[in-house]
């Protein structure tokens, strides 16, 4: 089959000037690379050229046998269209941020008098205030932690907050101003609230002269202890400006974005500005598609970035990034209304970049470090376990259970990059093998449902999702149940091991067990006996976490969830009039009709429901 530039240049016969998306395809129906033109035919033309290419560029066109094409209406179209199908398909060639994780914010919901401040992730369909992104919960929990100290808002659920007849213990340590049992009017609570998202908003000093006044008032007519509590709060209030790390005067609202490439590998660190104050960075690593220059990566990292996530007004760059006009464009569109990108070279907003380059600088390092010793580990092991060529993924299973009960079980994965839990998976057991404490029998289905979902959705193994080698916390016996397993799902390419405790079930004398071989140890000292040790530890706190997870589900249970049509309301009502679900079981329709959103139908319902059962 014909391939490489002479291809290409069949293709610009068919091709006009209009913006659209490309895709470089090789000979074995692989997607190498998709791309955005402002005009198609010029940005082929170029690919047509049989020299004046990069390396990555040079093996990207010899691998090309075939292309696809599809015309927009605007350029900014196009570059959607691209990262889309970027995110799709997960060209070789193309820059991809692996990133599938929210943003945490701060939320203030409305509709209730005493409103809560608690932690929101996800899509923002709860009427309220929302202040972020935040770059982790452990950043919003903290805020949330100084802000109690300051601002004495509840954070209690509504539920809490309805059953509660005597203050919680944060009232006694002053986290909370006590609404829950009248220790505060609604209208002064609701001074707090608008001090708190003021503060929020970045408006710390008006928030801190109004405490001062209010202080100074309160002393002037004798009332000691309030000026004393109003004291306490002004103090918790320096203390939370002192922790927020590098706070910008000049800078209200920005994304600090800084790329450090080197060796191939990329880092790119992204700082939160909000309200003048920092709100936490986080570190990703996008792959580099075999080459990337600095301005492409970047501009494939903010259109992805931003894809799902609300662009802030000002977004600071270490570099250029190509098609600056698209971008802006783009992320303007999103956010629906202007945004600015700007590659600042003095004054305060250089030193936020610089201060975010050196970071993604460092955290290159120690990634490329901690990658060096993982290469190194994997090596080893392809060694120990007699395997072909060190694994690039590792999948771990283990079941958790209590005598049967709330069986779970857990697959973990490692790799290159250590572990990566976003692929974490957990399997609620469905068969009797949980009811018999058959551990077998949930190994069986675990890895059936894993496997069966693999073949029917990457037969080709293509995706990267299919794993190099299994281990498995048992010996001999749990080795060849498993062996047996995957031979029915005509899937026996697949390395595996055993990992089984030693007599004494002591760490360091652990045994390892492969299909019809004799079992084996590694010698005490061996750094691959402690990875294997950190895999198969790991995989056993994921079970059981989710094995706790699932009981503590059980256990707040009751057959009100079984009502169709009770819902988290209904129930939290029906519970707080009866007392009980036993109660509610016993109640007449009429009874039941006295509970606030429960109608003459649902009451019939809900009567019908326990009297059936009897």
């Amino acid at each position: 089959m014909k391939t490489g530039h002479e291809v290409i240049q069949d293709y610009l016969k068919t091709l006009d000037g209009s913006p659209g998306v490309y895709r470089m395809i090789n000979a074995a129906s692989e997607v190498l690379y998709v791309g955005k033109a402002r005009n198609l035919r010029a940005r082929v033309s170029n690919y047509a050229r049989p020299s004046g290419h990069s390396g990555r560029i040079a093996r990207m066109i010899h691998e090309t046998a075939s292309m696809m094409f599809l015309t927009t209406r605007t350029e900014t179209e196009a570059l959607l269209l691209e990262q889309n199908l970027i995110k799709q398909l997960k060209p070789r060639y193309n820059v991809l941020l692996r990133d599938d994780k929210s943003f945490p914010n701060i939320l203030i919901p409305t509709g209730h008098p005493f409103p809560m401040i608690k932690k929101h992730r996800g899509k923002r369909a709860e009427k309220g205030a929302y202040f972020g992104p935040f770059a982790s919960a452990g950043a919003v929990t903290r805020t949330l932690n100084q802000l109690q100290r300051v601002f004495l808002l509840r954070t209690c659920t509504d539920a809490v907050f309805q059953s509660r007849t005597r203050p919680c213990l944060l009232f006694q340590i002053k986290r909370c101003a006590g609404p829950c049992v009248g220790k505060v009017t609604e209208a002064d609570y609701a001074g707090l609230v608008d001090d708190a998202m003021r503060f929020l908003e970045g408006k710390t000093t008006t928030v801190q002269a109004d405490l001062a006044r209010a202080m100074s008032d309160a002393s002037d007519a004798m009332e000691f202890e309030r000026a004393a509590a109003l004291r306490d709060r002004i103090k918790a209030l320096t203390q939370v400006q002192s922790a927020q790390g590098i706070n910008p005067r000049g800078v209200a609202e920005a994304d600090v974005v800084a790329l450090h490439l080197e060796g191939g590998q990329a880092c790119v660190q992204v700082f939160f500005i909000r309200a003048h104050q920092s709100w936490g960075n986080r570190d990703f690593y996008p792959k580099t598609g075999a080459g990337a220059e600095e301005p492409e990566i970047l501009e494939a990292f903010l259109s992805q970035f931003y894809d799902d996530k609300e662009p802030p007004r000002l977004i600071l760059l270490s570099h250029p990034v190509e098609n600056e006009d698209l971008v802006t464009q783009l992320l303007s569109d999103r956010a629906g209304r202007k945004v600015e990108i700007a590659v600042p070279q003095r004054g305060e907003k250089a030193e936020l970049v610089e201060n975010a380059a050196r970071n993604a600088r460092e955290s290159l390092a120690r990634k490329m470090a901690e990658s060096s010793t993982q290469n190194k580990l994997l090596a080893g092991l392809a060694e120990a376990f007699d395997l072909d060529a060190p694994p690039q993924r590792i999948e771990v299973y283990d079941n958790s259970h209590i005598q049967g009960a709330h069986a779970v079980g857990g697959m973990i994965v490692a790799g290159a990059e250590g572990f990566l839990k976003s692929q974490y998976r957990k399997f609620n057991i469905k068969s009797d093998a949980g009811a018999n404490s058959d551990d077998f029998g949930m190994m069986k289905e675990v890895l059936t449902r894993r496997f069966e979902r693999l073949l029917k959705e990457d037969p080709e193994r293509k995706s990267g999702a299919w794993p190099d080698l299994l281990l498995i916390d048992g010996g001999a016996g749990q080795v060849s149940a498993v062996a047996e397993i995957m031979a029915e799902l005509g899937v026996d390419d697949i390395a595996m091991v055993g990992v089984a405790k030693g007599v004494d079930r002591d760490h360091g004398k652990e045994e390892f067990h492969r299909p019809g071989e004799p079992p084996f140890a590694l010698r005490m000292n061996d750094p691959v006996l402690y990875f294997v040790q950190r895999l198969r530890d790991e995989a056993h706190r994921w079970a059981i976490g989710a094995h706790r997870a699932k009981r503590a589900k059980t256990t707040t249970a009751t057959p009100l969830d079984e009502i169709p049509g009770v819902g988290a309301t209904r129930k939290r009502a029906l519970l707080q009039h009866f007392g009980s679900a036993k109660a509610v079981s016993r109640a007449g329709v009429e009874d039941l009709m006295a509970v606030t959103g429960i109608s003459e139908a649902m009451a019939q319902t809900i009567h019908d429901f326990f009297h059936e059962r009897g």
